[in-house]
């Protein structure tokens, strides 16, 4: 057996080098070809092949659009395989070639019809490694997926409000630094100061929005330019916020100097982590790229991220005129200054990628004495240097005059730490201005520093001395801005005196009160600091400190269930694992534990109760730690009181969660957090606990949960999820633990089944256990026949109930069912599936041996058979989803031949049951005649792909079918002459072995029939009817007629059953020849239609099949406005018709009535016919015979009616002008042609003459050329007499 061919697309060679051989799992005498090629290359290759032919077929069609789209995807396959056989990229380019690869398969399959392919990690799956429920998973996911995603454009627009702020600065020697000019005061006046004089003044501000360049730029590869106007500012005033002004299009308050300035920025859009863009693009990203981070903490703060930033930013300034008639040009001047007066180097950055600096100086407001600068500053101040640094900052006047001097007339500042050890707050900060004057020296710092630098210093400083060189301007201020971004200081004074306890032992209760007050981000910065001070506490005074110890941990806990610091958990990983050193703290946490839970019942108000246990996790990872310190430093000392109090706190568990909580509210919600954190506490007890202990411990958690009936809708969600999550847990892969849990959680889900409550749930745990068995690489059988003992039953009718409700949604489009979804169905049906796969043919044995009656027994075949057949009515999978239809039909057939045995012990000769034995047959019937097994109708690729794996199931399940038809022996007759149509249903199937198989079971039900009644009248009547039937709707070949007569005539009493035969065979010639012409849509199916019509009247007396063919004819004639024709064909069945009381039944388009109604209805619709034909002259007749009866009944409204009529009739064959038709009389020689046509005559229209000469033509050429023929055409006058 050989799979996997990979052939070369360039020269179409068996590329031999790139295989192996392996002996095949599933048949040791074969051996499987696996190429060593990637998996995506190969199914890419085969794919390739199969558009190709496909492609041209769409040309042949005039599919345009589709044949361009389709050669474009081959191109680009073309191209991804080459690259990917290359092999010179990296794992994650390899990976992104394999999902671009994937896409256009995909995209091409849906396209083209063909089959949806299950995959995982974009390679195709192996249905036998999977269980039915993983691969509906995986079929229901890849789905979902779009895959017209790469002829989109993917723009992922930002809001309108995401703005890039780019600031313009020119400098005499070109570098532009991207905020300000600088030069003179004034850029249009040179006299305002010299030139060696410089000043930094506001220019012009641009804005770009981020929404523009995330929509243009929609190839990650792609470098496109952006021209930013240049506005400058109306009112130098307003400078502080003209990027706000722009954005809002204030135009009042900002003008264009000139349309010729603007700024071209060249930007380029990269997705993904820093990292891998780093590696992935090493040239472009390793010259001169600066990474700008975020002013603060990003909302995801990561562990590890060390950063020192203090933020500061120059907000704005009040400073007096001072006695000059006009306003100051202030200039401010930052420095970073060390308790001894140095200067801190390089610690001022003005902007990323720019060189740090030991001071700034500020930009310059013409003539302000109340300027606003809203400047940012970073000030990345080493940790050793920031306690005892201050800022100092200097005001200068900027003279215009000649000298062009900076005068300093004022000074502020601020210490960096206050003196608990604290930075300043992250707020705006409003400054003290003192007075000097520019022969001021600060070589003192001491002498400014003992000043109040704002008004909360104001109280803590001692008041300033006449004498003092510095004196406070009341009228003067300074106001600045501060953000630390610090993973190592702290501006909370409780954070930091409990990090320093043992200084300040009195306050500790105090601080551990108010923990929770405390900012997140200062907490998550120490974390590992703040758990050794809790435990230490703990170590210190167990008695005094627990309770609020576990309270605070319990807070710190759950801070990392926030999605901003959920990243700390591994930092708490790392903490428990590798620094933790409480070996005590697990009798504490282990008594208040049990002490919360205990109090559940008591307590109106549980938050803390709630809290506690959704940090179940992290408390049972410190409890498990800290004993296995003890048990480490004393040798397995109070082993047995540890085992002793985990015993006693799931006492106190399985009370919390037993307790009815139907009328508490806060219970409930304490119940649910138990239960959501319970399944995070199973690999902490395994590292103290054997599998077989653990599992215990929780099979009695579970099991002391109350059933369904006894809690609310919400409770059952918890309950469930809690349940899934245990089923994905570690815990359940072991098989020892397995068998230990699943018998409760198998109860669990069967009494959710009964109720029908929380379907979608209950299929995702099922699922679950399916995909681990289905992968276990121990023995499950235990498990399946625990199974199949507490599910198959209830899964059986939770499908019923599922599909009858679905039917009855579709037959009401106005009714919505939840749980009526195809997507409940979906998963219901996957894991009747899995259960049925997995079962062997001893678990089969053992589930029919174990009914303790037969009635049970039918009420189980009848159930399953049902459902069975449902699967194939319905529409569960989606027509391209062949791997989920074919797996279907292959578990349907095996599980059918474990069941027949059962069938036939229990419920033949004596114990006969119809019902049991009917539905079967019409299982096996419907099962053959799916569409998704017609494998004729498929490519020979594909054929062959599916018999290679599959095999025929048709042919099984009809040698299944013939063997049990065999063991009915004298109950037989039951089935004859009801199982003809679905048998022949079964025979028109084009497998010949299949027709080989059913044959001799036409020849059993005649053979019944002769014995019972001596002839074969009822199964002529029945086979007649449903060839009929089954014709019409596209069934049978021509081969099918000489396949039938042959068996037929091998039979014993062939001599009397030659007339059944003849006739038999006769109406098959015709049904095909019917069919055909109908197919092609020739002129002669009319004549066809009554040879057909003519033989079920005089030869075989069929009423209702003649019935049927005259109005199949008058549609016929309808279809082609030959209305008179019409009118005489239904004369037909008016003929057959009395006009009496007697009743009829309903027939096609007519209700239950009496012959005289229907016989009236014919009337009135043939002289309608007869009128619009323009046959007056045959409708008279037909008015007085109506009138007669009107006025027998004294029906005089309806005889006024039908005399006015023919009145009509007389004047319109008076007055109407009607052209004189010419008929021709046509004959057909020959066996060339279909049997209706030969040695025949016809008249026909002149308009109709051509379209039969031309068919008759097509014809000939498609009968052959083997036998001589002519077809004779003579012309007929009007009134000349035909024969």
């Amino acid at each position: 057996k050989c799979e996997g061919k990979t052939c070369s697309l360039l020269n179409n060679q068996f590329i031999t080098q790139n295989i192996i051989v392996r002996k095949s799992k599933k048949f040791e005498q074969c051996e499987t070809v696996v190429p060593l090629e990637d998996p995506i290359i190969t199914e890419s290759t085969s794919t390739l092949q199969e558009w190709g032919v496909l492609w041209k077929q769409l040309y042949v069609k005039h599919r345009v659009e589709l044949f361009q789209k389709l050669r474009h995807v081959m191109s680009e396959l073309m191209d991804l395989r080459r690259q990917l056989i290359s092999g010179h990229m990296t794992q994650e380019q390899s990976r992104e070639v394999k999902r671009h690869i994937t896409l256009r398969l995909d995209w091409g399959n849906e396209h083209l019809g063909l089959d949806l392919v299950p995959r995982k990690e974009f390679e195709m799956v192996d249905p036998d490694q999977f269980s039915v429920s993983d691969l509906y998973k995986m079929v229901s996911a890849w789905q979902s997926c779009p895959t017209d995603c790469f002829y989109s454009k993917n723009t992922n627009k930002l809001p309108h409000l995401c703005w890039l702020h780019l600031y313009l600065k020119f400098e005499k020697d070109q570098k532009s630094e991207g905020l300000f000019r600088r030069g003179r005061m004034l850029l249009n006046d040179s006299k305002k100061g010299p030139p060696h004089v410089q000043y930094r003044r506001p220019y012009g501000c641009a804005a770009l929005a981020m929404s523009d360049v995330f929509s243009s730029i929609t190839d990650p590869r792609e470098e496109k330019d952006f021209v930013l106007k240049i506005y400058t500012c109306n009112n130098e005033s307003e400078w502080y916020q003209i990027h706000e002004n722009i954005i809002r299009k204030s135009s009042t308050k900002y003008s264009a100097p000139s349309t010729n300035y603007g700024l071209i920025v060249s930007l380029q859009l990269f997705r993904g982590d820093l990292d891998t863009l780093r590696r992935e693009n090493h040239l472009m990203l390793s010259r001169g790229v600066t990474l700008t981070r975020k002013l603060g903490f990003p909302d995801v703060i990561l562990p590890g991220d060390s950063r020192n930033d203090l933020y500061l930013t120059l907000e704005r300034g009040d400073f007096e005129r001072g006695g000059k008639s006009v306003q100051k040009n202030i200039e401010v001047t930052v420095y970073v200054l060390y308790a001894d007066g140095e200067t801190l180097k390089d610690c001022i950055s003005v902007g990323c990628g720019e060189p740090s600096v030991s001071e700034h100086h500020s930009f310059v407001l013409y003539h302000n004495n109340s300027p606003r600068w809203s400047e940012s500053l970073k000030l990345p101040i080493p940790i050793e240097r920031f306690r005892g640094s201050h800022l100092r900052f200097e005001f200068r006047h900027c003279s215009t005059k000649d000298k062009g001097e900076k005068k300093l007339f004022g000074f502020a500042f601020t210490p960096l730490m206050r003196e608990d050890g604290t930075t300043l707050l992250d707020e705006c900060h409003e400054l003290y201005v003192y007075k000097c004057d520019e022969n001021t020296t600060f070589s003192n710092q001491g002498l400014y520093l003992s000043m109040p630098c704002c008004k909360a210093d104001l109280n803590s400083c001692p008041a300033i001395p006449a004498s003092f060189p510095f004196q406070r301007s009341n009228k003067e201020s300074f106001s600045i801005s501060t953000l630390l971004a610090s993973t190592k200081l702290t501006q909370n004074v409780d954070l930091l005196t409990l990090l320093k306890w043992k200084a300040n032992p009195e306050r500790v209760l105090d601080i551990l009160g108010r923990l929770r007050l405390i900012s997140g981000e200062e907490i998550v910065k120490f974390l590992q600091d703040v758990l050794d001070t809790l435990f230490s506490l703990l170590d210190d005074n167990i008695d005094k400190y627990g309770p609020l110890v576990f309270q605070s941990l319990v807070f710190i806990i759950n801070l990392l269930r926030d999605p901003r610091y959920y990243h700390f958990r591994p930092v708490m990983d790392a903490y428990t694992h590798n620094q933790f050193a409480g070996a005590l703290a697990y009798k504490e946490l282990i008594r208040c534990l049990k002490w919360y839970m205990d109090r559940s019942a008591e307590v109106v108000r549980q938050d803390h109760i709630q809290d506690a246990m959704r940090a179940l996790e992290y408390l049972f990872k410190f409890i498990v730690q800290s004993r296995a310190l003890y048990s480490r430093a004393t040798c397995g000392l109070e082993e047995e009181q540890f085992r002793a109090s985990i015993q006693e706190l799931f006492h106190s568990i399985r009370f919390l969660l037993s307790l009815d909580g139907r009328n508490a509210e806060t219970l409930v919600v304490t119940q649910a957090a138990l239960l959501n954190s319970f399944p995070d506490i199973f690999d902490e007890l395994l590292q103290m606990f054997t599998v077989q202990e653990v599992a215990e411990l929780v099979r009695g958690t579970l099991a002391s949960m109350p059933g369904t009936v006894d809690i609310g809708q919400s409770m059952d969600v918890v309950k469930l999820q809690s349940i899934s999550r245990t089923v994905d847990s570690r815990l359940f892969y072991f098989p020892e633990s397995r068998s230990i849990l699943l018998p409760v959680v198998l109860h669990h889900i069967h009494l959710h089944l009964r109720q029908q409550r929380e379907l979608l749930l209950c299929a995702g745990i099922l699922s679950s256990i399916f995909s681990i068995l289905n992968t276990s690489s121990s023995c499950v059988q235990e498990e399946v026949e625990m199974m199949v003992e507490s599910l198959l039953d209830v899964l059986l009718q939770t499908l019923l109930s599922i599909m009858s409700k679905s039917q009855a949604v579709e037959n009401n489009q106005s009714q919505r069912c939840p749980q009526c979804t195809a997507e409940i169905t979906g998963e219901y049906v996957s894991c009747l599936l899995s259960l049925l796969k997995l079962m062997s043919e001893l678990h089969f044995h053992h589930l029919l041996n174990n009914f303790h009656s037969k009635d049970e027994l039918k009420e189980f075949l009848l159930k399953i058979f049902c459902v069975f057949r449902n699967l194939m009515k319905l529409s569960v999978f989606p027509r391209d989803w062949s791997i989920m239809r074919l797996l279907t039909s292959q578990i349907i057939v095996t599980t059918t031949r474990y069941l027949t045995p059962a069938l036939h012990k229990n419920f033949s000769d004596a114990d006969f049951d119809f019902k049991v034995w009917n539905s079967f047959f019409s299982l096996a019937v419907l099962f053959v005649s799916q569409p998704s097994l017609q494998l004729e109708s498929l490519s020979q690729v594909k054929r062959k792909r599916i018999l290679d794996k599959y095999g025929d199931l048709r042919v099984q399940m009809a040698y299944e079918l013939y063997s049990m038809w065999q063991k009915l022996g004298d109950n037989k007759p039951h089935f004859t002459p009801g199982m003809m149509g679905p048998f022949l249903g079964v025979t028109l199937v084009p497998q010949t072995e299949v027709r080989n198989i059913m044959i001799p079971i036409f020849h059993d039900m005649m053979d019944w029939e002769q014995r019972k009644n001596g002839n074969f009248k009822q199964v002529e009547a029945e086979l007649m009817d449903k060839l009929d039937s089954m014709m019409s709707d596209g069934k049978g070949e021509e081969n099918h007629r000489e396949l039938l007569l042959e068996k037929m005539e091998q039979e014993t009493w062939r001599e009397t059953g030659v007339s059944f035969i003849t006739s038999v065979t006769r109406l098959i010639e015709r049904l095909l020849d019917y069919r055909d012409s109908v197919r092609g849509e020739e002129t002669e199916s009319k004549k066809l239609g009554a040879n057909i019509m003519n033989f079920y009247k005089c030869e075989i007396t069929k009423e209702d099949m003649y019935i049927r063919y005259i109005h199949k004819l008058c549609d016929l004639h309808l279809q082609m406005h030959n209305y008179t024709e019409a009118a005489f064909t239904l004369l037909l069945y008016w003929e057959l018709l009395q006009w009496s009381e007697q009743p009829l039944r309903d027939l096609m388009q007519y209700p239950a009535q009496s012959q005289w109604q229907r016989k009236e209805t014919l009337s009135r619709k043939i002289l309608h016919y007869f009128n619009k034909g323009k046959c007056w002259e045959y409708g008279i007749s037909l008015c007085r015979e109506l009138a007669l009866q009107y006025e027998m009944l004294y029906d005089y409204h309806s005889l006024s009616w039908i005399r006015k009529m023919e009145a009509s009739f007389y004047d319109n064959i008076i007055e109407q002008q009607r052209l004189e038709p010419e008929f021709f009389r046509m004959g057909f020689y020959g066996r060339k042609f279909p049997f209706f046509l030969r040695v025949s005559s016809f008249p026909q229209l002149l308009h109709i003459i051509l379209p039969l000469l031309t068919s008759s033509a097509h014809l000939i050429l498609k009968h052959g050329d083997t036998v001589p023929y002519y077809c004779r055409l003579m012309h007929l006058k009007i009134g000349a007499p035909y024969v």
